[in-house]
């Protein structure tokens, strides 16, 4: 997600897991309806514990064409701002399409590459753990066969570059997949993805979610390869006329402005509902989730945007799943960049303190 991206207005997958009383254990000897013994639910896995909590994207940076054009240059003091405020974490977003070769071997650049450097650097030496985001792959939403032997290639000098990189350093493989990228063709090329990265890294943490741009809901289509080291995403703009109203990237989000999010019971059971439906999924298969984004854009009621913050970040916490939080100085920001000054009622609602 970000400011000046092509996100559609469209229609999120209707998909329901229908997990019965998860944790609840079937008594023996129960039957159905036909006298036939009842099948009892899958016993829950284990779901690992990962180190991300709370965080936020440095959206609008290095996700632009070029770093800097979308009005936003992250510097290292920002970093320890991010620490002392209380997050444990940064997601950067990277467009590393646009700094790498048209032609195989698909050499990413020198220069730019030392900029990510550094910027993994910065996040690493204020203690906070750091996910490489690949992002704005647009040119493969669209031609997904296309691009595939490129978007491997880039992700083969990602891994031998962050080899001896720490265990705070977690890899993203896709931002969003959308467009003629269906679930069947993702799920069979971030299998080839992680397989290429386990060759350098065999114990580093990969995040991975779900096509229809990391949709919750997405999750139900992901099929993931037997990894113990695997982290899935989804992204949560819900509802998506109030947390991008008058959006200039979306058509039509200008009919949405004073759109309200008030808190009523019914507003947040669509988000519990949601959210228990996700974590059903997570404890199937055993594997962590992460809210890789959220966030209701600063044209919002403040009001609104504040109790839907702290709802939504008081569900993920309730389920045990951390979050990072889209953005720190971009159109739904938490921060002043220039002068450094939080958003003190969104820093709040964001840490739990509203």
């Amino acid at each position: 997600m970000e400011n000046h991206h092509k996100k559609k207005v469209k229609s999120w997958p209707g998909l329901s897991l229908r997990l019965m009383g998860i944790g609840m254990m079937i008594l023996a000897g129960c039957a159905n309806s036909d006298g036939e013994p009842a099948t009892a639910e899958p016993t829950p896995k284990p779901i690992p514990h990962i180190a991300i909590s709370r965080g936020i994207n440095l959206g609008n940076w290095l996700e632009a064409p070029n770093p800097g054009v979308w009005g936003v240059t992250i510097e290292p003091w920002h970093f320890t701002a991010i620490r002392e405020a209380g997050f444990d974490s940064v997601r950067i977003p990277v467009r590393f399409s646009a700094h790498a070769s048209p032609q195989p071997p698909y050499t990413l650049d020198a220069d730019f590459m030392a900029l990510v450097d550094e910027s993994i650097q910065h996040g690493l030496d204020n203690g906070l753990q750091v996910i490489l985001d690949f992002h704005h792959y647009e040119e493969m939403m669209e031609a997904p066969a296309d691009h595939a032997e490129r978007f491997l290639a880039i992700w083969q000098q990602l891994a031998a570059r962050y080899r001896e990189a720490p265990d705070a350093l977690y890899f993203e493989l896709l931002n969003e997949p959308h467009g003629r990228m269906a679930a069947n063709q993702w799920n069979q090329l971030l299998a080839k993805a992680i397989a290429e990265i386990r060759i350098s890294n065999p114990e580093r943490w990969i995040i991975v979610g779900g096509v229809d741009f990391n949709h919750i809901r997405s999750l139900n289509a992901l099929v993931l390869p037997d990894d113990e080291r695997l982290i899935a995403t989804f992204h949560f703009y819900e509802p998506f006329a109030f947390t991008h109203q008058g959006a200039s990237w979306v058509a039509g989000a200008e009919e949405w402005i004073d759109v309200k999010w008030a808190g009523i019971e019914e507003e947040k059971r669509a988000i519990v509902t949601m959210m228990d439906e996700a974590m059903g999924w997570s404890q199937r298969y055993g594997i962590p989730l992460l809210l890789g984004e959220f966030g209701a854009i600063i044209g919002a009621d403040a009001s609104s945007r504040h109790n839907w913050t702290s709802f939504l970040v008081g569900e993920a916490q309730r389920h045990g799943i951390g979050w990072i939080y889209w953005d720190i100085c971009g159109e739904f920001r938490v921060m002043d960049c220039e002068s450094g000054n939080w958003d003190q009622p969104l820093l709040d609602a964001l840490m739990g303190y509203q």
